[in-house]
C-alpha cells in the first residue's frame, strides 16, 4: 500500500506534493490548479482552487493499481472537511489503525479533528473514485474575532463545548450536490469569472451540506429515500442525457427504457435533484438553451423555437415570459440596443 503525505494548507504546495507522489503535470490557470497522470502509478485528474475565507476545493477522479491512502496534516490548525463521493467508494479515518468510515455514491460526509489528527483518505486498488473536498481552514480563534464570519460559525456549529474528540459525520445520499459538481465541471470561463462561479457554487454546496446534516439529525427514525445507489446513478446519467439532447424528442417512457428506471423513481429522483418532474426540468432547460441563443446568436424566434426541440411559437413565447418576466422578441431587442446604450 502507498501512502503520501500533504502537510501544507495551501493549494500551490498541495499539487506539489501530488505531483510528487503521481507523477503527471500541474498546469495552473489563475487560481485553479489541474493535475492529470496516466502511469503505472496512477491514472485521473485532480484539480483545486483555492477561494476567498480561507476555503479550497479539490476534486480527486483517479484510479490506482494499488491501494493508496491520502494523509492529510495542517499543523495549527482545525480544518473542517466536506465531502461528497460523486463515484466509488471513499473510505476515512484518523491515523492509522483507526476505525475507517465508508461514503458511498452521492453521500455527504462532514470531518473535524479538534485534536489536529491526521485524516486518512484510503484509495481502493483498480476503483474508480471520484470525490469532491471542501475545505474551510478554522481555528479557535476565528470563533471569538469581532468580525466572526462563515469560518467562525462553522467552528462553533462542529466544535461545540471545548469538543476533543474526532467528529465524523455520513450523511444520506444527495442528488443536488451531484448537480452543483456538474456544473462546476462544465463552467467555460477563464479567469476571475471563473473564480467567481466556482466560489458561488461551493457555497452552495457548503449550503447544501450543513442542511443534510440538520435533518438528517432531525430525522434519525426516519425513512428518508428508497432510491439505491445504481438508481441514483440512473438519475444523473438521464439528468445529463437531458443536458446534451435537450433539442430531441424526450419522453419519460424513453428515459426510463434507456436508463432502467421505473418513471416512478425517475421523478422521485429528478425531484430529489432539481426540484422538479422530469418535463418540468426538461422546459426548464430548453427555455435556458433559449435565452443563450438569443442572447449569444443572430438566430431569429422561430430559428430558437425549432433549435430547442419545440413546435409552437406561441407556446414557448408563454413559458419564456414566465422565466423571464419578458417575451423573447423583448429579450432579443433588448440585446440589440445593449450595445448602443452602453
Amino acid at each position: 500500500m502507498k501512502t503520501t503525505h500533504l502537510n501544507t494548507t495551501t493549494i500551490d504546495a498541495m499539487f506539489n506534493q501530488l505531483k510528487l507522489s503521481f507523477g503527471g503535470s500541474v498546469v495552473k490557470n489563475a487560481k485553479e490548479y489541474i493535475l492529470e497522470t496516466n502511469s503505472d502509478i496512477a491514472s485521473g485528474k485532480i484539480q483545486g482552487i483555492a477561494l476567498a475565507g480561507g476555503i479550497s476545493f479539490v476534486e480527486f477522479d483517479m484510479t490506482f493499481p494499488e491501494d493508496v491512502t491520502i494523509s492529510i496534516s495542517t499543523p495549527n490548525k482545525n480544518p473542517i472537511y466536506f465531502a461528497y463521493c460523486s463515484e466509488g467508494q471513499l473510505e476515512h479515518s484518523f491515523g492509522a489503525g483507526k476505525p475507517t468510515v465508508s461514503l458511498e455514491s452521492f453521500q455527504t460526509g462532514i470531518i473535524a479533528s479538534p485534536s489536529g489528527d491526521e485524516n486518512l483518505l484510503h484509495f481502493k486498488k483498480d476503483k474508480r473514485l471520484k470525490v469532491a473536498l471542501i475545505t474551510v481552514q478554522t481555528t479557535k480563534q476565528a470563533q471569538n474575532s469581532n468580525k466572526e464570519g462563515l469560518k467562525g460559525k462553522l467552528y462553533k456549529t462542529f466544535y461545540k463545548d471545548e469538543a476533543v474528540e474526532n467528529f465524523v459525520y455520513v450523511g444520506s445520499q444527495n442528488l443536488k450536490i451531484a448537480e452543483k459538481i456538474q456544473q462546476i465541471n462544465a463552467i467555460k470561463q477563464e479567469g476571475i469569472v471563473k473564480t467567481l462561479l466556482i466560489q458561488g457554487l461551493v457555497h452552495v454546496i457548503l449550503a447544501l451540506e450543513i442542511q443534510q446534516h440538520t435533518e438528517d439529525l432531525r430525522n434519525e427514525d426516519k425513512q428518508l429515500g428508497t432510491l439505491t445507489t445504481r438508481e441514483m446513478e440512473a438519475i444523473r446519467e438521464a439528468s445529463a442525457y437531458i443536458d446534451k439532447n435537450f433539442d430531441s424528442q424526450i419522453s419519460i417512457s424513453m428515459l426510463c427504457s434507456d436508463f432502467g428506471i421505473s418513471p416512478s423513481k425517475l421523478q422521485e429522483g429528478f425531484k430529489l435533484m432539481h426540484g422538479k418532474t422530469v418535463t418540468d426540468h426538461i422546459r426548464t432547460v430548453r427555455v435556458q438553451k433559449a435565452e443563450d441563443y438569443l442572447k449569444n446568436t443572430d438566430m431569429n424566434i422561430s430559428e430558437v423555437v425549432y433549435s430547442i426541440g419545440f413546435s409552437s411559437r406561441s407556446y414557448f413565447s408563454k413559458i419564456f415570459k414566465e422565466s423571464y418576466n419578458c417575451s423573447p422578441s423583448e429579450y432579443k431587442m433588448a440585446q440589440r440596443d445593449m450595445p448602443i446604450s452602453a
